[in-house]
């Protein structure tokens, strides 16, 4: 739009992008119950298998002794998940929702839950050789939109993926780094730190089976906690396999909150404006050498043409001093996700090693460690050895693989 004194420009996202999450509340939600029932018509059917999967839902959580007409008492809903009615017969998949505040004298520590902090939720989808997360509507992003979450120990902050929520939250945000930028985007979803749950989706053949292979990651650093695969025998299946994903993800969070991994990343806390200039002046001169070093390994992994295969020494050939230890890089193949699991298992068991901190994932490629040890990078590229890896020197690091 133009006039006189100057111009305006209006900008507008276009298409249907937003899902809204269903309402969710805390209630105790048990999915899964199988009934088959027979009776003298389907509508009677239907009613004794709803009294015989509240039965059955409420042994599920552990539930004492009651009454039937008292464990009714305390259900708020029936999901309905698959059902197929007959003449005599009611043959169903059913989840029974319990009203909290009534079912939890009865279950005691049971009804009440310690809840993690706010999460923001990135569902990835990958298909096709693209990744999509709110910038269209999709089977996943509605799955996790679906998701009773009320009753999860996560507490998941689930954006609708509209208007700029799709610009702005995208494939491209889940591999930066920069905190200052991720504490940005969580303050405006009031969350303390990022889930990515990741769906790699792969079509067979036309309305053949779909194979879905997915990954559970956390944090600006995109830590892996968990995989698993699941196949749908055809896409109209597709929903009911990405359903069941999304309950897999729900547990290997929930186990991750469990252990303490699941917590926000203290560096998120750092803001650049709350800081000292000259200090914030150092953070980011840290970062940029950090970077630095990730592109000097990067470089060190393909030896040029005139190289001759040799490989350098790297800069640290002596045991630092007795009682300290010293910080090398260290690049690891990591083609899948089981195989970054057993490079950190392998690694962090080698001798002398103290710890490890990944400074770069890249399932399909290269990750990049940073491994504290406790000797010279020779004993330590001994000591990789031992554990059943192939070793190379690098200019600045050691360069692995199984």
């Amino acid at each position: 739009m133009t006039g006189g004194a100057g111009w305006l420009a209006y900008a507008q996202v276009g298409g249907e992008r937003g899902i809204a999450p269903i309402a969710s509340s805390t209630d105790i939600e048990v999915s899964g119950i199988e009934v088959d029932v027979k009776a003298d018509s389907g509508l009677e059917a239907r009613e004794e298998a709803w009294r015989e999967a509240q039965v059955k839902a409420w042994e599920k959580i552990d539930g004492p002794s009651l009454p039937d007409s008292q464990i009714e008492s305390m259900v708020s809903a029936i999901v309905i998940e698959r059902e197929r009615l007959g003449p005599k017969r009611y043959v169903a998949t059913l989840g029974v929702v319990f009203d909290r505040a009534r079912a939890a004298r009865y279950l005691g520590a049971e009804g009440r839950s310690r809840r993690s902090a706010p999460m923001l939720l990135l569902p990835v989808t990958m298909s096709g050789g693209t990744a999509l997360v709110y910038e269209q509507r999709n089977p996943w992003q509605r799955a996790w939109a679906s998701y009773q979450a009320g009753a999860s120990q996560i507490n998941y902050v689930r954006p609708s993926g509209a208007g700029g929520d799709s610009l702005l939250l995208t494939y491209g945000q889940t591999g930066r780094r920069s905190r200052v930028w991720w504490r940005d985007i969580l303050d405006d979803f009031g969350a303390a730190d990022v889930l990515i749950p990741v769906a790699e989706l792969h079509y067979t053949f036309p309305g053949g089976p779909v194979e879905g292979r997915f990954t559970a990651r956390h944090g600006p650093d995109s830590q892996f906690l968990g995989s698993f695969a699941l196949t749908a025998e055809n896409p109209e299946q597709l929903p009911a396999m990405l359903g069941q994903a999304v309950q897999r993800f729900d547990a290997i969070f929930t186990e991750a909150l469990a252990d303490g991994t699941l917590r926000p990343d203290p560096t998120l806390n750092v803001r650049m404006g709350d800081l000292d200039p000259a200090i914030a002046r150092l953070v980011e001169l840290g970062r940029r050498l950090k970077a630095q070093d990730a592109a000097a390994a990067e470089r060190a992994a393909t030896p040029t043409a005139e190289s001759d295969g040799t490989i350098t020494a790297a800069p640290i050939d002596r045991p630092p001093p007795e009682g300290s230890v010293a910080l090398y890089t260290v690049q690891v193949a990591t083609p899948d996700a089981p195989s970054f699991d057993e490079a950190m298992a392998g690694i962090r068991g080698g001798q002398g090693v103290r710890a490890i901190g990944v400074r770069s994932t890249a399932i399909g490629g290269t990750t990049v460690l940073t491994v504290s040890y406790a000797g010279s990078i020779n004993q330590l590229a001994d000591a990789l050895r031992q554990r059943g890896f192939n070793v190379r020197r690098g200019d600045n690091a050691l360069l692995i693989s199984r």
